[in-house]
């Protein structure tokens, strides 16, 4: 009996430290994404441009941006394309966590689990769908990130569930090197991935280029009614769009999505 309620000690003592090194190794981890996010989100400003790079930067590109108003971002983000040739973008809404470049891949698996850098991580990246062009923008950009636990990357999206929020962030602004955009956001919903099999269902995720004005129409329509609340806001053809999608736990491959249209 001795033997027995001594192993049964060892065991629970055991049980113990595999529970605490387990919980130091989550929080040293948690620590370590929270670092690295507040690295990422303050990369663009760390990009100093000199009055030559800005010289360079114009004379190379003078006669394709001659009617283009260069931004000190936009050269920002030419920098850092000199780093990673995938980043094609930065995303921000102001007062938000939401700030980081933006990737685009060959795929739309591989900055699920990488960084700007291209190594592995976890949260990944805030990545355009592949299909989506920037230079020639796309009629619709799809933008995705993760939902994730300490708040990084798309998660502040959920926040607007709330009215309140919607009216003191009703902004998203994208940035590319040929662009410096605001977009107005006009619908905000919930969704999830649909099988083949379902009919007459709005599969968003689809809509990256209109065919014609009634195909666009039909696409602000469906964004309209599946609002959560009404914003107010009718996007018109000819208008572009910005589609942010991260994960949503209300249904099996849910969704949450914010819409926005480029303002003049």
């Amino acid at each position: 009996m001795k033997n027995f309620i001594k192993t049964y000690k060892k065991i629970i003592n055991l049980m113990f430290i595999i529970i605490f090194l387990g919980s130091l190794l989550y929080l040293l981890s948690f620590i370590k994404m929270g670092y690295e996010a507040r690295q990422e989100s303050s990369l663009l400003n760390s990009v100093n441009i000199n009055d030559e790079s800005k010289k360079e930067v114009s004379i190379e590109n003078l006669e394709e941006q001659k009617n283009i108003e260069i931004s000190e971002r936009m050269l920002q983000v030419q920098e850092l394309q000199k780093k990673n040739e995938d980043i094609v973008g930065w995303i921000e809404i102001t007062n938000t966590n939401i700030n980081y470049p933006v990737l685009k891949g060959k795929d739309n698996e591989y900055y699920l689990t990488h960084n700007y850098k291209k190594e592995k991580t976890a949260k990944g990246s805030i990545f355009l769908n592949k299909d989506c062009e920037v230079i020639t923008p796309s009629t619709n950009l799809l933008i995705y990130g993760h939902n994730m636990k300490n708040g990084e990357m798309f998660t502040g999206l959920l926040k607007y569930e709330s009215y309140e929020y919607f009216l003191n962030h009703p902004i998203i602004r994208f940035t590319t090197s040929k662009e410096d955009v605001e977009y107005e956001i006009f619908s905000i919903f919930k969704s999830r991935v649909y099988y083949k099999s379902e009919k007459n269902v709005f599969r968003f995720y689809n809509f990256i280029n209109a065919e014609n004005e009634e195909e666009y129409n039909e696409f602000i329509k469906k964004a309209k009614e599946s609002s959560i609340f009404d914003t107010g806001i009718t996007p018109s053809y000819g208008e572009n769009l910005i589609t942010l999608i991260t994960c949503s736990y209300h249904v099996d491959d849910g969704r949450f999505v914010v819409i926005g249209r480029e303002l003049p």
